[in-house]
């Protein structure tokens, strides 16, 4: 089972909490036992799990994302100038994969799923794949 979701972004860097959207998905699929992949299709955003409970994290990670990854830097070669957004995607990844048990995504306590945009605002895509098993 597989469902594309559209998300627009309103920042050059931004972490959007997509879980619910994800959560919703899962348990419209009826799979009680499997793994979800959220995937991303583009060169300038990822996807990252991690701490939802406190915003600071959020403010933290992109803020220490820019200081080892400056948006301009006298080396950069690539002509678009957007140097910066295509390291900091590589960082995060393209995708997450997530147990499926019981119905439910198998997440800690703390943990959310992030859509990851590095070279926004723009109107971006993400899919998640169902797996049963």
């Amino acid at each position: 089972m597989l469902h594309t979701f559209e998300i627009s972004t309103s920042k050059r860097d931004e972490l959007r909490d997509i879980t619910r959207d994800i959560v919703s998905f899962v348990k419209k699929s009826g799979v009680k036992e499997g793994i979800a992949v959220v995937y991303c299709p583009h060169t300038t955003a990822g996807i990252a799990i991690n701490e939802n409970a406190d915003p600071d994290v959020k403010h933290d990670v992109l803020m220490r994302l820019d200081e080892v990854y400056p948006w301009e830097h006298p080396q950069y070669r690539h002509a678009e100038g957007n140097t910066a957004s295509h390291l900091k995607s590589i960082t995060a990844g393209p995708s997450q994969t997530i147990i499926i048990h019981g119905g439910e995504l198998l997440l800690g306590r703390w943990q959310g799923i992030y859509f990851c945009e590095f070279d926004g605002p723009r109107h971006r895509q993400y899919a998640v794949k169902i797996v049963a098993g």
